[in-house]
């Protein structure tokens, strides 16, 4: 990361995304209302860079969307002729296996780095998460959903998986068979049952869900920097290890805390 974020106007612009910084929060805005926020592969390359752009002193990232939802999923033109300078599916599919590979990892960049960050990052959904749209909702640490959120994986109805890093945190926050549920009937999920199967956070008016994210906001900055972050990375990684493994990971990042509180 660097001291302040440094991308090209022109990639943000083409991939549809502001950025604002208010130390220590920076918010990512989807800005393609009269698109329902549609994503381009020119998307994805935007988040990737902000990703590698983010500055140090970010505490909280958050991912929000202008209009009315907050992003309808993979533009339809991606379906048919593509997109100028962007492959369409049908292309996709007469490439090789490692072209076709080494491109859709280009692609997940764009939503791996919000859980990989010493920064918390928070999406805050209203109207129609669908398709990658929900896959980039999931890519953050945490969803706070307007009352009038609905998400669906569309993907498997159209023939296809979810392929935007989606299906990881799906399944870390809802289980294998709800999961595969949501999934297999790319049927539609509202806000309050995003919060009861626990991909959601909390669920609120859209008038007052800016003022709910905003508590969290307060509450994270309050607390010391690396206490947040050494917190995050124990219970991020904590599935991949055992009992024990997790056991010397808190032993671990303790030490690490109490000689940073005694160096102050």
């Amino acid at each position: 990361m660097s001291n302040g974020v440094s991308i090209d106007p022109a990639l943000l612009a083409a991939g549809g995304i502001t950025v604002d910084i208010a130390e220590p929060v920076v918010t990512v805005t989807l800005a393609r209302p009269e698109a329902r926020n549609a994503q381009t592969p020119a998307t994805w390359r935007a988040l990737a860079a902000i990703g590698a752009s983010l500055p140090d002193s970010a505490r909280v990232v958050i991912l929000k969307a202008q209009g009315s939802s907050f992003s309808a999923g993979l533009d339809k033109r991606m379906f048919a002729d593509g997109i100028d300078g962007e492959p369409s599916l049908v292309e996709l599919s007469q490439m090789t296996a490692e072209t076709a590979h080494e491109l859709i990892d280009g692609y997940q960049q764009g939503f791996t780095w919000f859980r990989y960050i010493d920064a918390v990052s928070i999406a805050i959904v209203q109207g129609h998460a669908v398709g990658a749209g929900f896959q980039l909702a999931l890519a953050a640490d945490m969803i706070v959903a307007a009352d009038d959120a609905t998400f669906c994986m569309k993907e498997p109805a159209l023939g296809l998986v979810p392929d935007l890093v989606g299906t990881w945190p799906l399944v870390e926050a809802v289980g294998y068979s709800r999961a595969l549920e949501i999934c297999a009937t790319s049927r539609w999920v509202s806000a309050e049952q995003a919060v009861s199967y626990g991909f959601a956070v909390a669920a609120a008016p859209l008038a007052e869900v800016e003022g709910v994210v905003q508590q969290i906001v307060d509450q994270i900055v309050a607390a010391p920097a690396g206490a947040i972050a050494e917190t995050k990375r124990l219970l991020r990684d904590a599935s991949g290890r055992t009992r024990e493994e997790q056991r010397l990971a808190e032993r671990q990042a303790q030490a690490r805390r109490i000689a940073a509180l005694a160096s102050q």
